[in-house]
């Protein structure tokens, strides 16, 4: 068996290389990298984006990457585009191809191909005078001559080379396009910085019937009712015109409990809180849940331009959404 030092000296000597690596690259950026920016940046269709083994996995994500920051983008595999998958590229599209060697006989093959479309092509090797760099626009030089494999074997140093390249291409897109929070969200609605970002207090409250609802002279034991019925562990107290003048929660109803009034013969009016929390459909939903922590609160009111409840939710409809 292997001694742990042997598999931590191991570990280290790979992670000290893969990072010489990316170092190394930061004096490789050079007008190639603009100019495939630019390229990149401006493009009218797609980025489509290929490689074999290894390289294929890294541009896979470089694809996934791209698409997410503002650049769409998709992954086509070299050897089923020689069996009618270049169908799916159009004169609109650019090329970023992966391959160390530059002499992946599956994107050898295509290179007239994509040529005779007219199509820009960048490619990533780590050999400038290979065809692939040959025949493209842009070549990106990542310039390892030594895999972190022991052996020189497996790719390693190579694609995360390919893969911080990649992320450089992306970002640095992103940057010059001004893509901002906003826009990386609607390519994560699913997310967790989609739904920050996207989901509205109207989308998730209770509205119309749903929204429980007292005037001011009901009996407390009624306005218990709402509450119950509604489930939402509150109900607004509206005036003679439908607008909204208070609140009563289970807080209320235990601050009530331990004064001296009456329950059974009181209105809601002497145990609501007045100052209702109040928030706009329109309002974030994860403004409503700083909101709702900020004030220590369970519930909020949403009201329309003259001050009617229009909606309600709570902490609970937060955690079904997703929000908290």
């Amino acid at each position: 068996m292997p001694s742990n030092d042997l598999y931590l000296t191991s570990a280290r000597r790979t992670i000290t290389m893969e990072a010489a690596a990316v170092e190394n690259l930061l004096t490789r950026l050079d007008k190639n990298f603009e100019n495939s920016c630019d390229i990149i940046l401006n493009v009218k269709g797609r980025v489509v984006v290929m490689g074999m083994g290894k390289s294929g996995h890294i541009g896979n994500k470089i694809a996934a990457t791209l698409a997410s920051t503002g650049t769409p983008a998709f992954f086509v595999h070299p050897g089923e585009a020689s069996h009618g998958d270049m169908g799916m590229i159009t004169s609109d599209d650019i090329v970023l191809a992966l391959s160390n060697s530059g002499e992946s006989g599956e994107i050898k093959t295509i290179l007239p191909l994509i040529k005779r479309m007219g199509i820009p092509l960048i490619s990533i090797t780590s050999n400038p005078g290979s065809s692939l760099a040959s025949f493209s626009d842009y070549n990106l030089d990542t310039g390892i001559t030594q895999e972190a494999c022991p052996l020189n074997l497996a790719p390693t140093s190579s694609t995360t080379a390919q893969l911080a390249l990649g992320d450089a291409l992306a970002l640095a897109v992103l940057e010059a396009k001004g893509f901002n929070a906003d826009d990386f969200a609607f390519s994560h609605p699913g997310g967790n910085l989609g739904r920050k970002l996207l989901l509205k207090v109207d989308d998730i409250m209770h509205r119309e019937d749903a929204v429980p609802r007292v005037s001011l002279d009901t009996p407390v034991t009624q306005a218990l009712l709402e509450v119950t019925r509604k489930r939402l562990g509150m109900t607004t107290v509206i005036d003679a015109d439908s607008k909204l003048v208070g609140i009563f929660t289970d807080g209320d109803l235990r601050r009530a409990l331990d004064s001296d009034l009456d329950l059974k013969t009181a209105t809601i009016d002497q145990v609501m809180t007045s100052d209702a929390t109040i928030i706009d459909a329109n309002a974030l939903a994860a403004q409503a849940l700083l909101v709702m922590q900020e004030k220590g609160i369970g519930q909020l009111i949403v009201v329309d331009d003259t001050n009617r409840p229009v909606g309600a939710l709570n902490m609970h409809d937060m955690l079904v959404a997703g929000v908290v």
